[in-house]
C-alpha cells in the first residue's frame, strides 16, 4: 500500500461522505458537495502522478483506481438523478458505459494484458468533472444549470464515443495476441469414468 494506492483509497472513502451531502437537506450543501467531489476528482489525477514520478505502478493500483474513478462519477450521477437535476436515461447510458468498460478491462487483465486509457477516456472523464461540478452549482447559479446540461449531452456523446473505442481495442488484443499456453484444466465436479473390467475367475 503505497501513497498512490493509499490517495486511491482515499478517494473511495469519500463517495459515501459526497453522496449523504448531496442527499441531505442543509443550508450550502452544494458548495460542500462540490468541494468533496473536485477534492476527490484531484486524487485521480494525483496519484497517477505520483506512481508514475515514484515508479509505483503496481497491480492493485491498475486495477484499482479505474474502479474508484468508475464509483466516483456513478454515484454523482445517480445522486443528481435522485435530486431530478439529470434525466434517468442519460445516467443510465453514462453508468452502463462505465460498467461494461471496466469488465472488459478486468477481463484484459485476467488474461495479462491491459487496455490502455484513451484519448476519448480522458476527455470523457474531464467532461463528466465539468458537467457534475456546473450542474450542482446551477441550483444557485442559472447559468451554471444551463452549462452543466449542455455539458452532459457531451459527456453521453463522449461516453458511447469511448466505449466503441475500448471494445475496438479489447477486440484486437484478445484476437491478435499469440494464444497463451492453457493451465492444467480442472476436472468436472462430477466425472463419470468407465472403470475397467477385470477378469473375475469364475467358479465351476
Amino acid at each position: 500500500m503505497n501513497l498512490p494506492n493509499s490517495l486511491t483509497v482515499f478517494r473511495i472513502f469519500l463517495i459515501p461522505l459526497l453522496i449523504v451531502v448531496l442527499l441531505t437537506r442543509f443550508p450550502s450543501k452544494e458548495f460542500i458537495g462540490v468541494a468533496i467531489f473536485l477534492a476527490a476528482a484531484l486524487t485521480d489525477w494525483l496519484d497517477g502522478y505520483l506512481a508514475r514520478r515514484r515508479q509505483q505502478i503496481t497491480t492493485l493500483g491498475t486495477w484499482l483506481d479505474p474502479l474508484a474513478d468508475k464509483l466516483l462519477v456513478t454515484s454523482a450521477f445517480i445522486a443528481l438523478v435522485e435530486m431530478g437535476l439529470a434525466p434517468a436515461w442519460m445516467v443510465v447510458i453514462i453508468v452502463g458505459r462505465e460498467v461494461a468498460v471496466t469488465g472488459l478491462r478486468n477481463i484484459a487483465l485476467a488474461k495479462g494484458t491491459a487496455i490502455e486509457v484513451s484519448e476519448l477516456g480522458k476527455a470523457k472523464m474531464a467532461t463528466q468533472v465539468v458537467t457534475i461540478t456546473a450542474i450542482i452549482l446551477g441550483i444557485r447559479f442559472a447559468p451554471l444549470e444551463t452549462l452543466g446540461q449542455w455539458a452532459l449531452w457531451l459527456t453521453v456523446i463522449l461516453a458511447l464515443a469511448s466505449a466503441v473505442e475500448y471494445f475496438r481495442s479489447f477486440w484486437v488484443q484478445m484476437g491478435g495476441s499469440p494464444k497463451q499456453p492453457r493451465p492444467a484444466e480442472r476436472r468436472p465436479l462430477l466425472e463419470f469414468t468407465e472403470t475397467p473390467k477385470r477378469d473375475v475367475p469364475t467358479h465351476r
